[in-house]
């Protein structure tokens, strides 16, 4: 059985000819799978049952279904979403005043292991296709317009797993979002965060990508970095300095540094200053200073408050244009850093 949703119109165009039906019947599939966004081929009621079941013969409609919700206090919603061979992701809508926010997951589990990172203490099951992808994003899209009647404003690649790593169906399921039988979505709405991958970053900029660009750093020595993020010990800092400067010269696109502070770690002026020099390597609009989420895996603590307004103040000092990010849905555990299931085994097996 082949996913209905991995055949392109051209190709159901071509299909639908050997089946002897008119040509029109290729668009009436198309626009059945994404923009009414069937979940069964018996749906397309406006094709005849003789060809509807020689399509359910052949293909299959593989659906993300919600499996249940939790809300935060700050209004946050953090999604369970079922796959189609069980397996689970999780997904976050993060509503403010002036934006709408789906933080999307790209792999069930992850394999880089960052030791702050709940994701990280799992194993990666398996990348999710472009098509779950977008599922997952058409379902928190209607989640917003159900509790705050407004449309999903910016999408971010932060969820469970590496993008970079699942590249291929990233970057689909992001043609597809910004298309207009997507969500028509701009991709300057789009930010794709990478643990930092030097040969996908260039990648990106070789295919000359149009979103913004996160780079997960939290330590600005390789020292540090290779402690809490073992990926650092193939892709150190001056390769992603360079990897970065090749990807900006290439596209103008915005790069944001994500650095998440952890009590006596990384929260020193000593590792400001690293910070700083660092900074001025790499053409950044943006540092964001994250707020540390405990998980019960790991053994870091968020510094004190008098600690980070310290180092905020130096890089503000030192003309960093800087912002301290505060977490979302912290009491439902969804906030950065915190995502990971329940059960990561399939219900099937």
């Amino acid at each position: 059985m082949k996913n209905l949703r991995e055949i392109s119109l051209p190709e159901l165009e071509v299909m639908m000819a050997e089946l002897g039906e008119p040509k029109f019947r290729a668009k009436q599939v198309h626009e059945w799978v994404w923009q009414k966004h069937a979940a069964d081929i018996k749906d397309m009621t406006n094709l005849s049952k003789a060809l509807r079941e020689k399509l359910s013969e052949n293909f299959f409609i593989p659906k993300v279904k919600m499996h249940h919700s939790q809300y935060s206090s700050d209004g946050t919603i953090k999604n369970r979403l079922q796959l189609h061979d069980g397996y689970y992701v999780e997904s976050v809508l993060i509503p403010t005043e002036k934006r709408m926010t789906a933080c999307v997951s790209s792999q069930v589990g992850c394999s880089l292991s960052c030791k702050f990172c709940a994701t990280g203490y799992m194993d990666r099951k398996r990348n999710l296709d472009f098509d779950e992808i977008v599922d997952e994003v058409t379902l928190l899209n209607e989640l917003a317009e159900k509790h705050y009647n407004k449309r999903l404003s910016n999408i971010v690649f932060m969820g469970m797993g590496e993008p970079l790593l699942n590249y291929k169906n990233v970057m689909k399921a992001i043609e597809k979002i910004s298309s207009p039988e997507g969500l028509g979505m701009s991709p300057r709405r789009i930010t794709v965060s990478t643990a930092g991958v030097a040969k996908m970053i260039k990648q990106l900029g070789d295919d000359q990508v149009r979103f913004k660009l996160a780079l997960s750093l939290h330590a600005a020595n390789d020292r540090k970095r290779n402690e809490i993020m073992a990926i650092n010990e193939t892709n150190n800092l001056a390769s992603l300095v360079e990897a970065l400067n090749y990807f900006y010269k290439a596209t103008g696109n915005e790069i944001t540094l994500e650095y998440i502070l952890f009590k006596n770690f990384n929260d020193s002026e000593k590792d400001a200053e690293d910070l700083v020099k660092l900074y001025r390597k790499i053409p950044a609009d943006l540092i964001n200073i994250i707020e540390y989420n405990p998980i019960d895996a790991a053994r870091f603590e968020k510094p004190d408050e008098e600690v980070t307004d310290a180092f905020m103040k130096y890089l503000s000092d030192n003309r960093v244009n800087v912002r301290l990010r505060h977490s979302r849905g912290k009491d439902i555990d969804a906030a950065c850093g915190q995502l990971a299931n329940v059960d990561h085994t399939a219900l099937n097996s």
